[in-house]
């Protein structure tokens, strides 16, 4: 089975039991071997979920992750101007960092799969190691 690369939605709709996508989120989940979770989207869904679950909750969760599918994944300094560069390329269309550095991180992996609820900026972006990203679900 191919690399797969999780975005902070992904994630953060699998933590949450109460959340409208968390059934078919859980459901691709599953059926992954191995998913990438870069070291940004890790930042920014530890915060979600303490800001909105509290702290015991991201405690649970971060002592769960070693048991999960999910991979950390450092920034390079490779990945770092190539987000810089996608920030820059695609500045109009307000592309944020972490997603720039999803997509960096795809690139270097060549992973085409990207598991995320946010298709907007990951729909506009065209990866330069194929025509364009595989979204799930």
């Amino acid at each position: 089975m191919q690399k797969v690369v999780g975005d902070t939605g992904f994630v953060v709709a699998l933590t949450n039991r109460s959340d409208p996508r968390h059934g078919e989120v859980a459901e691709v989940y599953f059926q992954q071997v191995e998913i990438v979770l870069p070291q940004t989207v890790l930042a920014e869904v530890a915060y979600l979920i303490q800001r909105d679950a509290g702290a015991e909750i991201l405690i649970r969760f971060l002592r769960g992750l070693e048991q999960s599918k999910f991979v950390l994944m450092a920034l390079t300094d490779w990945d770092l101007l190539r987000t810089a560069e996608i920030l820059t390329q695609y500045q109009d269309s307000r592309i944020d960092f972490v997603d720039a550095s999803v997509m960096a991180i795809a690139e270097r992996e060549n992973i085409v799969t990207v598991l995320t609820l946010d298709r907007r900026d990951f729909s506009l972006f065209r990866p330069q190691h194929c025509f364009s990203f595989t979204l799930l679900p």
